[in-house]
């Protein structure tokens, strides 16, 4: 049986905005204006990564449990907030290279937090140091055009761009 997570993809849309280094040729997908809230990784090993480093605000939940339930707590507790009222839609299930299943929900809504503020996990660091130490789940959060979310996200979840271009152009 896969893992599984849910997670919270908000967007809004915007004046259509330019992304230097951003070709529309490799993204057929594209919507000019579309722009996501998406979360930079947190600990060591993605400190100093930017590209295909973040993620959308997801975690794991267990068998029976409500997968929009977990994804707004898992929202919450990654954001130091809670995700926005709103009429949250299932935009797909979708498989991740590590073989975990993720299912997003996705809503129109302005999300401005004043401060972001994760939950943390132990990981020791440096690796065989003997040393614990506490490292913020998600260390950054903001808005980006959808273009430039296509650098930034990790590979395995540009399909989920791909789904929500669709849904927006094609309610």
């Amino acid at each position: 049986m896969p893992v599984r997570s849910a997670g919270i993809l908000l967007y809004r849309l915007a004046a259509p905005i330019g992304v230097e280094g951003a070709s529309r040729d490799r993204m057929p997908e594209s919507l000019d204006g579309l722009e996501v809230w998406i979360a930079h990784m947190g600990g060591p090993f993605w400190a100093r990564k930017d590209a295909h480093a973040w993620s959308i605000p997801k975690g794991e939940y267990t068998e029976g449990e409500d997968p929009l339930a977990a994804a707004m707590r898992e929202f919450a507790e990654e954001m130091g907030t809670p995700a926005p009222t709103a009429d949250y839609v299932q935009l797909g299930e979708f498989r991740q290279p590590s073989g975990k299943l993720i299912t997003v929900f996705t809503a129109e809504r302005d999300f401005q937090p004043e401060t972001i503020a994760s939950n943390t996990f132990p990981l020791e660091w440096p690796r065989g140091s003997g040393r614990i130490q506490h490292y913020p789940e998600i260390d950054d959060a903001r808005w980006f055009p959808e273009p430039e979310a296509r650098l930034k996200l990790v590979k395995g979840q540009l399909p989920v761009l791909d789904a929500l271009v669709r849904q927006v152009r094609d309610p």
